[in-house]
């Protein structure tokens, strides 16, 4: 299993950087923090519903800078640090906090109910959403964001979720351009959220 893992990151990886490496013969690129993958053929679609009961899709956001991250709320460190540094963003946004959507969607929806959600996303901005669905909703739209996740029985009983930890970067046309590995920071989001915004 570990191996299998290594093999998906090590591909996913390479995949990245060479999107990256294919951005980087237009010089009049914007000159981004985090990985550049403009062009990429996933992350185009996603359909789920909110934790107010609304179906949302891509289209639902246009005009908005939008994030998606893979998480659940019993995450112990990932999912809560990232969420923080969305909220330090929207902070440091100030007017123009209103162009960015932060979408958070559950890997664990036998737990992470709406109403869980609801109690869990907003706490940390009031305008992040948490985005649920069946099983195989979750599935397609981990697959669509090439996301990596799976269910690991703790040994005193109960479960954690393992889960690919990035953040992805969509722009106000809903195409992808962005990709922020777990611990790119607050500033390197910032910055390139920033650019997509001008």
């Amino acid at each position: 299993m570990i191996v299998a893992l290594q093999r998906f990151f090590a591909v996913l990886t390479a995949a990245i950087l060479l999107l990256a490496f294919a951005g980087c013969t237009d010089s009049g690129a914007p000159k981004f923090k985090l990985t550049d993958v403009t062009g990429a053929s996933f992350g185009k679609t996603l359909e789920l519903t909110d934790h107010n009961g609304q179906r949302r899709t891509l289209a639902d956001f246009r005009g908005k800078v939008v994030t998606v991250f893979f998480g659940f709320t019993h995450c112990p460190d990932v999912c809560p640090t990232t969420l923080g540094e969305m909220a330090m963003v929207m902070k440091e946004l100030g007017a123009d906090a209103g162009r960015l959507q932060v979408l958070f969607v559950t890997v664990d929806p036998a737990r992470d109910t709406p109403e869980v959600l609801k109690r869990y996303v907003p706490a940390f901005h009031p305008g992040f959403l948490g985005l649920t669905g069946s099983a195989d909703d979750i599935a397609r739209t981990a697959k669509e964001f090439k996301i990596f996740y799976q269910k690991q029985t703790l040994p005193g009983g109960g479960y954690s979720m393992d889960h690919s930890a990035g953040t992805y970067v969509l722009d106000g046309q809903g195409r992808l351009r962005l990709f922020a590995s777990y611990g790119a920071g607050a500033p390197a989001l910032l910055h390139d959220i920033k650019l997509l915004l001008k």
